[in-house]
């Protein structure tokens, strides 16, 4: 654990077990150099304790770096609860998280995140204020599909064979939920022609009705031709074997974590397929939140995930000025931003 802490440059973790509840829960605080630490709380079945911290640093670590590039005075952090074996009080477990998020006196601040709910944020509102995406606050969805929107658009742009409009554009999506829904309302509505895929049968019957969309298996999606790959479900998607299979000019989805390894960014650099950082791409939810939590008006919110488009533009511009892989670019951006005096007293 404290090998991945320092490689990471971690903050901190805070690790509760509540007997009575059943709660296991770790809370990864990042970086807080830019204001409090704000991410959301993750509840699935993990295998082991290890797994569970490991998520938990790999998602705080992508939270900061996306807060960074959204321009947002907020550090990165990130929750996760091991789901309980068995039978156990909902309420009582969120009740108990919210005290433990409250002992951090403010320097974390919990969302929705897999597995949680808007009834669970009011639960942990109940303990603490230092939550969003309650029922008053709204659901996030929305906002992260409009920030990838804005970056297909932008993606667009800067591959060398495309235009700059949606339309005859095929885009493969790859799951189907909140997100991933919505962005096919927007794509649809944009004149691409869609390609998706998903486990729910039901959302996949809703997207051929609704959009005329194309059909294909899980395990076929990123190696359907495509112009561009949206992948929208659970992370790890890019790895070794499936980017030698994809059949796309670019990726860009909302999904977290999409490079099994960095290393996976520089084969998708040497297949020449442009890749849409995710941590960027996908920050439309992040700053739904924020500005939530900091009461900001609904006009900021739109500029801001607006914004998301042209921060991409510029990383696009320097890949091809330094010729790099896009993900080392971003890292480097975003680590200019978090760590500014450290990598310069390094470098001195």
């Amino acid at each position: 654990m404290f090998r991945q802490i320092a490689e990471a440059r971690m903050n901190d973790i805070h690790i509760k077990h509540d007997e009575h509840s059943g709660l296991k829960s770790i809370i990864a605080i990042h970086n807080t150099r830019r204001g409090p630490s704000l991410g959301g709380c993750r509840f699935i079945p993990y295998p082991s304790f290890d797994d569970a911290v490991t998520d938990a640093i790999r998602l705080a670590q992508g939270m900061s770096y996306k807060a960074a590039l959204a321009g947002l005075d907020l550090g990165g952090g990130k929750s996760v609860i091991m789901m309980p074996e068995g039978d156990y009080d909902r309420t009582e477990l969120f009740s108990a998280f919210g005290r433990f998020v409250e002992e951090l006196g403010g320097r974390y601040i919990t969302a929705m995140d897999s597995g949680t709910r808007v009834s669970d944020m009011d639960v942990i509102a109940s303990q603490t204020r230092h939550v969003t995406c309650t029922s008053s606050s709204g659901n996030p969805a929305p906002s992260t599909a409009k920030g990838v929107y804005y970056g297909i658009l932008s993606t667009l742009k800067a591959h060398k064979e495309f235009g700059s409009s949606l339309k005859g554009m095929t885009i493969a999506v790859q799951g189907l939920g909140n997100v991933g829904y919505a962005l096919c309302q927007l794509l649809h509505r944009g004149g691409a022609k869609l390609i998706v895929s998903d486990i729910d049968e039901a959302r996949i019957e809703q997207c051929i009705r609704e959009f005329g969309a194309k059909a294909v298996s899980p395990e076929a999606i990123h190696s359907t031709p495509c112009d561009i790959f949206s992948p929208c479900g659970l992370g790890g998607i890019l790895n070794e074997e499936t980017i030698d299979q994809l059949q796309c000019g670019a990726v860009a989805g909302s999904a977290n974590n999409q490079l099994l390894t960095p290393e996976c960014g520089e084969q998708l650099f040497k297949r020449d397929i442009l890749y849409a950082p995710d941590y960027l791409i996908n920050a439309g939810g992040l700053i739904f939140v924020a500005m939530a939590y900091s009461r900001k008006s609904h006009h900021e919110l739109n500029l801001r995930i607006k914004s998301i488009g042209e921060t991409l533009l510029q990383i696009f511009r320097r890949q091809q000025q330094q010729q790099e892989p896009v993900n080392r670019i971003a890292d480097q951006m975003a680590e200019a931003m978090l760590f500014g005096d450290e990598l310069r007293q390094l470098s001195a």
